[in-house]
């Protein structure tokens, strides 16, 4: 593999010099922006500053991404958002189902064959294919929702949550679609919405660990 190979996969850039791509990458400070008010936010919730942390190291990989374009860059972009997914949902299994500590393991482990089946379900749907795997999220908040539904406080956040993922995909698959119509595309605004939605994520945690007195966990 080629760590260097350069990559154009969004509508905004048009060669390969580094700020082909000024606000894709600038939007990143969205993220970076969310990590950093829900720092603040977070004293005594150990998980959710760790959730900050991962949120910040997202914002700085997607821009290292959106102006080197290469293959290592893109590594960078994607692993943190897929750490942040897998620790989101083991603080979830632990502390808002609750389980215990292994089971909650065992749980978010299977995140991993769950999203290897719907995947390829996805992908049968020519708009949905575009963004096939980040469906899997909302999805997933979903089923936790109607889980959690005698916990209204969690439930009513995640579906929110859920509904501004679903959006901010909506608006990342348009990007291309939309080139000729929209030269700078859309994709910006995933980071902007996913940088807000985020942030949303770690403070219904942090809300309902506050709330509970569960903190120092």
């Amino acid at each position: 593999m080629n760590w260097f190979e350069q990559i154009d996969g969004y509508c905004e850039r048009t060669d390969f010099t580094y700020w082909s791509e000024p606000l894709n990458a600038l939007t990143n400070l969205a993220f970076i922006i969310a990590a950093l008010i829900l720092w603040r936010r977070s004293a005594g919730v150990p998980m959710a500053r760790v959730l900050c942390g991962i949120l910040f190291a997202i914002g700085v990989g997607s821009f290292l991404f959106h102006t080197h374009a290469t293959i290592w860059a893109m590594l960078l972009d994607v692993l943190p958002i897929g750490v942040f997914i897998l620790i989101y949902l083991f603080v979830v299994n632990r502390d808002m189902v609750p389980m215990g500590h292994w089971y909650a393991v065992f749980a978010t482990a299977l995140f991993i064959p769950y999203a290897a089946v719907l995947v390829p379900v996805l992908n049968q749907f020519p708009f949905i294919r575009i963004s096939n795997f980040y469906w899997t999220v909302p999805i997933l908040l979903a089923i936790y929702a109607l889980i959690l539904r005698h916990k209204p406080g969690i439930a009513r956040g995640f579906l929110q949550g859920a509904a501004l993922l679903c959006l901010s995909i909506t608006i990342r698959s348009l990007d291309e679609i939309l080139c000729d119509a929209i030269p700078i595309g859309t994709h910006f605004m995933w980071h902007v919405l996913n940088g807000i939605m985020l942030g949303f994520m770690i403070h219904v945690y942090t809300r309902h660990m506050l709330a509970t007195g569960r903190t120092g966990r």
